[in-house]
């Protein structure tokens, strides 16, 4: 299995690759995703305003093993874009997660001129908020019982990284 890890932007074709991703165990404890959600909606969630968005993935081993996006907010806020990155269970903690920020954080300064990255992270995502921090984000609050997940209301932390 080869370690070496493409980042490209997402292709019609890799529909049926990220909603497989978007369907595993940890991604789904990991994101607001509901489970057994089906192939249309990730179709419709894929093609939806693809022009404030900007999506990637991961390969790894000749397998689409992560994917993330830049989601650009519009008016006084256009400096700004919110940020989500899933890996695939079987590819977590191999530095498929680093490769997606480290490539929408470049996009982010230096082709889109963006000013502001936020996203949000369950309190219990350990490891995912350690890398946020490893590229510059920081703790902005928490919101308490945010999301209803697994039958109990868990907590999300705001964080954000502010280009100087």
């Amino acid at each position: 299995m080869s370690d070496q890890i493409g980042v490209r932007a997402m292709e019609p074709d890799d529909f049926n690759a990220v909603a497989d991703l978007m369907n595993q165990p940890k991604v789904i404890a990991g994101t607001l995703r509901l489970p057994l959600a089906s192939l249309e909606e990730y179709r419709k969630r894929l093609e939806a305003s693809r022009e404030e968005r900007t999506s990637i993935v991961a390969e790894k081993a000749g397998r689409v093993s992560g994917v993330a996006n830049l989601a650009r907010a519009k008016g006084r806020r256009a400096h700004v874009a919110s940020m989500a990155v899933a890996v695939h269970d079987e590819f977590q903690r191999q530095g498929v997660g680093s490769a997606l920020i480290a490539a929408l954080i470049n996009l982010a300064d230096n082709w889109l001129n963006l000013k502001r990255l936020e996203l949000s992270v369950y309190t219990d995502n350990e490891p995912a908020v350690r890398l946020y921090r490893k590229y510059g984000f920081v703790m902005e609050g928490t919101h308490r019982a945010d999301t209803y997940r697994d039958g109990r209301f868990v907590d999300v932390f705001s964080m954000g990284r502010v280009r100087e």
